[in-house]
């Protein structure tokens, strides 16, 4: 039975419906699973078993009626801890929150069971979602399957560990600064960071009820295989309820198109972000099936703006953003040192804080210049259907929980600032584009190693349409080894 827990969601499905297999059968599979290998990654850090159960086997009595409850019908699956799930305590890693219980479910877990999901548990998350690890003190440290003493990546950490160790069927994350694609990545599956409010998040939030959607932040899924990426985002995708009556979903897609007839161009490295070695060689064994493919690749292609200017602009976004989540006091406190600072401190740290408390004046200027990234993108993609780049700069890398100023991450075998990786996400998060993570196989340490696939803003099934040729061309998932 252990090589049904590594089939994608859509696998698993096409059992159920043929009944090859039953939900309760999946699910007690998953259960034994988690009994046997969770402890040593502490992946997945709450479970509903009995409300499960009993969903998995209403899910098996209507099968056996001739119902149909949607693309997954009875396929168990796991959900990140910052989304709320009714009954269930959602507090982002923050001991503060931790007596936090949500009364309803988010919009995109609806939508999910709406298509027959069997819900059994949440995965673990970084404090405050803030981190490429994914310790906090309520749960404690998750560990990635492929090498306990690595992370699994964050926020999404949980998420991208129970994939990939086969303790659960299919997964969603969310991702401001990576954290959906560099779990993914660390942890050799595939994951998708939408095209910017393209999936509605309404109960992704921190307590309270928070209708709006997050500057950057987005919401999106994990999985085993590509295909299962198309059919969670058309499940989760689509106008809120107050845009339905103007707005209508019309996503494009690849229709007939194979590798061979796509305009590909290539970001292998930067000078922002410099890749190991063996990460760049991935991306150029993506580059070279393209070319294998009959298609002429453009390596030099670039869009028509410094790298740095899109970072800074990221940066100064990304912390507004995040300094919008801080207790009152503490946001109070971070004002008045900054106050204190040297008119004349340049440097990254002082920039940075200086962001987490700009005025809305310093925040509009920034935004106004995203507005130019984005249209030079949009510029950029009419001459080519996709972007390949990296994602981190290394693969998953030992467990660090020291001060975040002292991190540092080894980088062709030279020390570099902790937070200099988050450059690749926000390269393209920062200007709203669909961003889809394939797996590209272990180095010779046995870590995964993957790249994103970037297409221009609402080109999501494109990007995800080239990750399943990809997939099919021998770019898949591989099973870490301790746990097949």
């Amino acid at each position: 039975m252990s090589e049904l827990a590594f089939l994608s969601a859509t696998e698993l499905a096409d059992k159920l419906k043929r009944k090859a297999v039953s939900s309760e059968e999946l699910l007690r599979l998953y259960f034994d699973r988690i009994d046997k290998h969770n402890e040593s990654l502490n992946a997945i850090i709450v479970e509903t078993r009995d409300e499960a159960m009993a969903r998995a086997k209403e899910a098996d009595k209507a099968l056996a009626r001739g119902e149909n409850w949607g693309a997954f019908h009875g396929v168990p699956m796991t959900v990140k801890e910052s989304y709320n799930i009714a009954g269930l305590p959602t507090t982002w890693g923050n001991p503060l929150w931790k007596d936090n219980i949500a009364t309803e479910d988010a919009e995109s877990i609806k939508r999910l069971k709406a298509q027959g999901v069997v819900v059994f548990g949440k995965t673990n998350v970084p404090l405050m979602l803030s981190d490429f690890q994914s310790y906090n003190d309520v749960y404690g440290t998750t560990n990635n399957p492929y090498d306990l003493e690595r992370t699994p990546g964050g926020s999404s950490g949980g998420s991208a560990a129970a994939l990939a160790a086969g303790l659960t069927g299919l997964e969603i994350g969310s991702d401001i600064g990576g954290s959906i694609r560099n779990p993914a990545h660390f942890c050799g599956v595939f994951g998708h960071k939408p095209t910017w409010n393209l999936l509605w998040m309404r109960g992704h939030a921190p307590p309270g009820d928070m209708r709006g959607t997050p500057d950057i932040s987005v919401i999106g899924p994990l999985a085993r295989s590509a295909t299962d990426l198309k059919t969670a985002v058309k499940t989760m995708a689509g106008p809120d309820e107050i845009m339905t009556r103007g707005y209508k979903l019309n996503l494009p897609d690849l229709d007939s198109r194979t590798l061979g007839d796509l305009r590909v161009a290539v970001w292998a490295d930067d000078e922002m972000c410099h890749v190991d070695t063996e990460v760049r060689t991935r991306v150029e064994n993506v580059t070279q099936a393209f070319k294998d493919a009959g298609e002429s690749v453009d390596e030099s292609a670039r869009p028509d703006f410094g790298s740095n200017h899109s970072h800074e602009t990221y940066r100064n976004l990304l912390q507004a953003t995040m300094s919008a989540r801080m207790p009152d006091a503490d946001y109070e406190s971070l004002k008045a040192y900054v106050a204190t600072l040297d008119p004349d401190d340049n440097s990254d740290t002082a920039a940075t804080l200086r962001a987490q408390v700009a005025s809305f004046k310093d925040w509009k200027r920034n935004d106004e210049l995203r507005a130019h990234l984005r249209w030079n993108w949009n510029e950029f993609f009419k001459d080519y259907d996709v972007l390949l780049t990296p994602i981190m700069p290394t693969a998953a890398f030992p467990h660090d929980h020291g001060d975040f100023g002292e991190r540092t991450v080894l980088v062709n075998n030279e020390e570099r600032p902790y937070f200099e990786q988050v450059f690749w996400a926000g390269l393209t998060g920062v200007s709203c584009l669909p961003s889809t993570v394939i797996p590209t196989g272990l180095n010779e340490q046995g870590l995964p190693i993957g790249l994103q696939i970037v297409g221009p803003e609402y080109a999501d099934l494109i990007t995800i349409g080239v990750a399943e040729q990809l997939e099919t061309a021998g770019f898949r998932f591989t099973p870490p080894p301790d746990y097949i």
